[in-house]
């Protein structure tokens, strides 16, 4: 019997007022096995077809959005010791802080300073009152609400000499009051365009902290199993023999202020050094690595990694203590210093690539406009020969016999001066490279230099604070706001100060207190960029590299934002926007969603 198509289809479409199950039956009976191979075709094309037409129309209609969920594990260099945001020094303590407190107000990955806790803000006209309002609905991890009184706290607990925070310097002569529960009131002695970016500090538990006396401050446990009111909540740790802690594991805080994190759990594993976090990295035990030097990114062994970098507002350079050498006070010296650097050269050797070259001290990334900054650049092709040449020019000449450049002048047995000195730094990896390969620049220029390494407890207690050093490599955190009144103000030439020149200059001065109290940013820029005209002038330094932050993420994990960070901790800025997993969504449900993201 012959297949007919034309058969089958008019008796399934013969009218019938129903189709009992025995008629059913019975009329596929009736079909011959070539009749029923066509049904059960036509069957599973019309099926196929139907999902196919359900899931196009899905899609039109849907957007993929961030869901609820995932996990996501961070190696860290060094254990923490205080999650709090009065004490936090170490990195592990500032990663941790940022994640578990909240302050008045946060930073985005844009750099600009939003409420957090705060509902809203006002400046008085003179920039000298702050007055915040906080939000009614704003609750620790332990279910308190949080008031002014430990936004108060807090502050008191920063400005007491005797808890010796970090933080301390940001609050000195600010007076706070607190009228009621929702309002909290700074008064600052003068101006001060960056004082926004204080109030970002965290904001501990008055509840929980207020019987705890001075003395045991920096002793309580609370430093270690922290109640704070940000994105993620602590609930568990791991601790080894001696004590020290192994692991964190802070969980999303479902009543933060601004919106409920997306990923469920962050987990912290601390190792003793780099080689044996790169080492975990690669067996698996974290999916994250964060602050590794360039150097380490060539034994990553992973095949899911997203390495993410960004410039940091720091800068590292060579300042010279003038009155410490006084050869170092001959602006010839210190111009064929600066010539004979190859600063493209150092960026790509010692950092791989992962950083940027100086030519004045504003980091890139702080101001808007920095082209319109007069500075030194030079030609590299022959730096040595640009540096003899500028010394040749400056009155100096080159003994072949001792193999030193010679002046006339005091300094020496002989009547003249000897261009040598010495230049210390710290024992970090990147310095001493840099340090070496510095002096091997100048060598080749016919520069003597000799290089003193020291521990960074020594080099700040022994060297950086009596200011006993010639000429010293190290860096300064410079800051989103860009306030260099602590590096360059002649009134921080001595510590605690950090004018490592020892720079004095009325007109910059003059700039830089100015610019500090200046709350326009245009205007404030304007001033920094007639202050770094001035400095590359004078050369009081050698300014060579910013360095970027080296993130490692799994491609799995999507939101990361690092924008413009001024520490490695502030790569949690927008944590609350971070993602694993993902689900459709209808587009008009996804507006509500969106607005949601927009929040965190």
């Amino acid at each position: 019997m012959g297949l007919n198509i034309k058969e089958v289809t008019e008796k399934l479409m013969r009218p019938r007022r129903m189709w009992p199950s025995s008629r059913l039956e019975s009329l596929l009976r009736s079909f011959s096995p070539g009749e029923r191979l066509v049904l059960y075709v036509l069957s599973a094309f019309l099926a196929a077809s139907t999902l196919a037409l359900v899931a196009g129309v899905n899609a039109s209609v849907s957007v993929v959005e961030p869901a609820r969920g995932g996990t996501l594990s961070e190696g860290i260099v060094g254990p923490p010791r205080f999650i709090n945001p009065v004490l936090a020094i170490s990195q592990a303590d500032e990663d941790i802080t940022a994640l578990v407190y909240s302050g008045l107000m946060k930073a985005g990955p844009d750099g600009i300073i939003v409420p957090s806790l705060a509902e809203k803000y006002e400046i008085s006209e003179d920039g000298t009152v702050y007055t915040f309002k906080l939000r009614e609905d704003s609750t620790f991890h332990d279910g308190e609400p949080v008031t002014s009184g430990d936004v108060l706290f807090t502050i008191q607990a920063a400005q007491n000499p005797d808890i010796k925070s970090p933080r301390r310097a940001d609050w000195e002569g600010v007076a706070i009051t607190a009228p009621d529960e929702r309002t909290v009131i700074f008064t600052l002695p003068h101006a001060y365009a960056p004082f926004l970016e204080n109030t970002t500090i965290g904001i501990l538990p008055k509840h929980l902290w207020n019987t705890v006396s001075v003395e045991e401050f920096p002793f309580n446990p609370l430093n270690t199993h922290p109640v704070g009111s940000g994105p993620f909540r602590f609930i568990a740790s791991q601790s080894d023999s001696t004590g020290a802690a192994t692991s964190y594991s802070l969980s999303a805080f479902d009543q933060f202020v601004l919106g409920n994190p997306y990923l469920r759990r962050i987990t912290f594993r601390f190792y003793p050094n780099e080689n044996s976090l790169v080492s975990a990295y690669n067996a698996g035990e974290v999916d994250a690595l964060s602050s590794i030097s360039p150097a380490a990114l060539s034994t990553l062994m992973r095949n899911d990694a997203n390495i993410m970098h960004v410039p940091l507002p720091r800068v590292f350079g060579v300042f010279f203590n003038q009155g410490h050498a006084p050869i170092l006070a001959d602006s010839s010296v210190r111009a064929a210093l600066d010539a004979a650097i190859d600063k493209d050269a150092l960026v790509n050797t010692i950092l791989a690539g992962y950083g940027i070259p100086l030519e004045n001290p504003i980091p890139p990334g702080v101001l808007n406009d920095t082209e319109k900054i007069e500075s030194n650049t030079h030609i590299v092709s022959d730096s040595a020969q640009n540096a003899r040449d500028i010394l040749l020019r400056g009155g100096w000449n080159f003994d072949e016999q001792t193999k030193m450049w010679m002046k006339k002048g005091k300094t020496g047995s002989s009547g003249k001066q000897e261009l040598t000195f010495s230049l210390a730094t710290a024992d970090s990896p990147e310095l001493s490279a840099t340090a070496e390969a510095l002096v091997d620049a100048w060598r080749a220029a016919g520069i003597n230099v000799n290089v003193r390494v020291y521990s960074l407890s020594e080099l700040n207690t022994s060297i950086i604070r009596p200011r006993a050093y010639d000429a010293i490599l190290f860096g300064e955190v410079v800051g989103r706001t860009a306030d260099l009144f602590a590096f360059w103000h002649s009134s921080q030439r001595n510590d605690p100060g950090l004018n490592l020149a020892m720079y004095t200059n009325a007109r910059v001065d003059t700039i830089l207190a100015t610019a500090r109290a200046t709350t326009d940013r245009k205007e404030r820029e304007k001033l920094y960029q007639s202050f770094a005209s001035i400095i590359a002038k004078d050369q009081p330094a050698i300014f060579l590299y910013s360095p970027e932050f080296i993130y490692v993420v799994p491609k799995a994990l999507k939101g990361v934002e690092l924008g413009a960070l001024t520490s490695p901790a502030e790569r949690f800025l927008n944590a609350g926007k971070w993602y694993m997993d993902t689900e459709r969504v209808w587009n008009f449900f996804a507006r509500d969603i969106s607005t949601e993201i927009k929040d965190l």
